[in-house]
């Protein structure tokens, strides 16, 4: 795991030339595209949502597209289309922008719940069928999806279906007053992203997710994470717990965080750590505890707090 630790070393400090003190969103965000998971990047205008994509696509050597998410937006113009050829009198198709390696949709609950369907299988099982033909995405393939959660005015909410298919959800939030400054030192006269150079390869990005999976699992750990989850299934506050999904992003994240840290087994304190991206958005509140404003973020914690945890030995070459 060495490797993969020093891959996630360079590319972190890569990003960090464009997202100033957001450390351990980057590190997250890099979990989930190790983990062979989509990431969901909810916050408020402004904060470098589509910065973050853009340069984790380009440390990543791979492809980058980027979808304006509109009402008018139909699912051919993500998936592409057939399209006739006078010459050779016949229908070819026309691969749209899902056929990338990093994929961004940016207000993604801004278009129709048609569109957003249409992002389904390709999130789910890395192909997209169009007039009856699959075609099979290249490898890495990570969706980067955008929203704001303030704004809701001709929205469409994501249905908790799709909300699933996201590994993680995350919030960058406001950088300190300090961070801010230097962000506008680097600013006035070119924007960061525009010098930003690879540096790893798409292979060794897949390579990457190979030898996450190989991260071993500890029975007592597996049993943690599974207490986990079914905790959710029967909080007085939860209407709606974790499905069987969340167990395996939860299982897959830890995986792919203890790697990027460089160890060759999962530690408890990696569980802990991915809990909360990966189960929030995976969990409906009951209407009486949303009015009681609890948050699907205290209740995980809470059942954090609660859960048994088991005890590892192990070091681990932290980041």
């Amino acid at each position: 795991m060495s490797k993969v630790n020093a891959i996630a070393k360079r590319i972190i400090a890569n990003v960090e030339n464009v997202i100033i003190g957001k450390r351990q969103e980057v590190l997250l965000a890099l979990t989930s595209a190790f983990a062979e998971g989509h990431l969901l990047l909810e916050d408020v205008p402004g904060v470098a949502k589509t910065m973050l994509a853009r340069a984790l696509a380009i440390s990543f050597g791979c492809d980058f597209k980027r979808i304006q998410c509109t009402p008018d937006l139909l699912p051919n113009d993500i998936t592409g289309a057939s399209i006739f050829n006078p010459k050779t009198t016949e229908f070819e198709f026309r691969a749209g922008p899902l056929f990338t390696h990093v994929l961004l949709a940016d207000e993604i609950n801004r278009t129709t719940p048609r569109t957003q369907a249409a992002l389904l299988e390709a999130m789910a099982e890395g192909r997209v069928s169009v007039d009856g033909e699959t075609y099979l995405l290249d490898q890495p393939f990570l969706v980067v999806a955008t929203q704001n959660p303030v704004d809701q005015e001709g929205t469409f909410p994501l249905p908790e279906a799709q909300l699933d298919r996201f590994l993680m959800r995350l919030s960058l939030g406001y950088p300190a007053r300090e961070q801010e400054g230097e962000m506008l030192d680097r600013l006035q006269f070119s924007h960061p992203i525009e010098s930003l150079q690879p540096v790893v390869s798409a292979d060794e990005i897949v390579a990457c997710q190979a030898a996450c999976r190989e991260v071993k699992v500890d029975p007592k750990v597996r049993n943690y994470i599974l207490d986990l989850v079914h905790a959710t299934r029967d909080h007085d506050d939860i209407l709606l717990g974790g499905s069987p999904r969340a167990s395996i992003a939860l299982f897959r994240a830890s995986q792919a965080l203890a790697a990027i840290r460089g160890n060759a087994f999962v530690l408890p304190d990696d569980v802990k750590r991915v809990a909360p991206p990966v189960l929030t958005h995976r969990i409906i509140l009951r209407p009486e505890s949303r009015l009681r404003r609890i948050t699907a973020t205290k209740v995980v914690e809470e059942i954090l707090a609660e859960s048994s945890v088991p005890t590892m030995k192990g070091g681990s070459d932290l980041l």
